[in-house]
C-alpha cells in the first residue's frame, strides 16, 4: 500500500518538484508504466497547422442579416400606432406587447395565461375582452403585411 502512494505522488508532482525516479522505489513492472506516463506528460503536443476554411457569405463579415421573426417588415396602421413605428419584427412586436401587458397589470391574477384587453389592446386583438397568451402570435399575423 505504501509503495502505491509514493508512486502516485511522484506522478502528480510537477517536473521541477518531482522526486528523482531513483528516490521512489517501484517494482520493475510498475516502474516502466510510471516512467512512460511521466514521459507522456512532459512532451507537449504539436498544434495542427491546418488552415481554417473561409466561410462564404453574401453579407459583410461584421453584419448579420435578420431573417424570420427578426426581420423588420411593414405593419398594419393599428399595430404601427400601438408600437409607434411602421416597421417592426415579430419578436420586437411581441416583446413590446408583453411589456405593455406587464406594465398595465393586465394578466388575470387567478389564471396568468389569460390577458384582459384594455381599449388599446382591443384595437390590435379584434375587439376581444380576453385572450390567451398563446393567441397573441395568432392575432398578430394579419397585422404583418407580406412583402414579396
Amino acid at each position: 500500500m505504501l509503495r502505491v502512494c509514493k508512486g502516485f505522488r511522484a506522478l502528480l508532482a510537477s517536473p521541477a518538484t518531482a522526486a528523482p525516479s531513483s528516490a521512489v522505489k517501484f517494482s520493475s513492472a510498475s516502474s516502466k508504466s510510471a516512467s512512460s506516463k511521466v514521459a507522456a506528460q512532459k512532451t507537449p503536443k504539436k498544434p495542427t497547422t491546418s488552415k481554417p476554411k473561409p466561410k462564404k457569405s453574401a453579407a459583410p463579415p461584421n453584419e448579420t442579416r435578420a431573417t424570420g421573426i427578426l426581420k423588420a417588415t411593414p405593419v398594419s396602421p393599428a399595430l404601427g400606432q400601438f408600437l409607434g413605428t411602421q416597421q417592426a419584427s415579430r419578436a420586437d412586436a411581441v416583446k413590446q406587447i408583453w411589456s405593455y401587458i406587464k406594465s398595465k397589470n393586465l394578466q388575470n391574477p387567478d389564471n396568468k395565461r389569460e390577458i384582459f384587453c384594455d381599449e388599446k389592446l382591443k384595437t390590435i386583438f379584434d375587439g376581444k375582452d380576453k385572450i390567451g397568451f398563446l393567441e397573441i402570435g395568432k392575432m398578430l399575423t394579419p397585422h404583418f403585411v407580406k412583402t414579396t
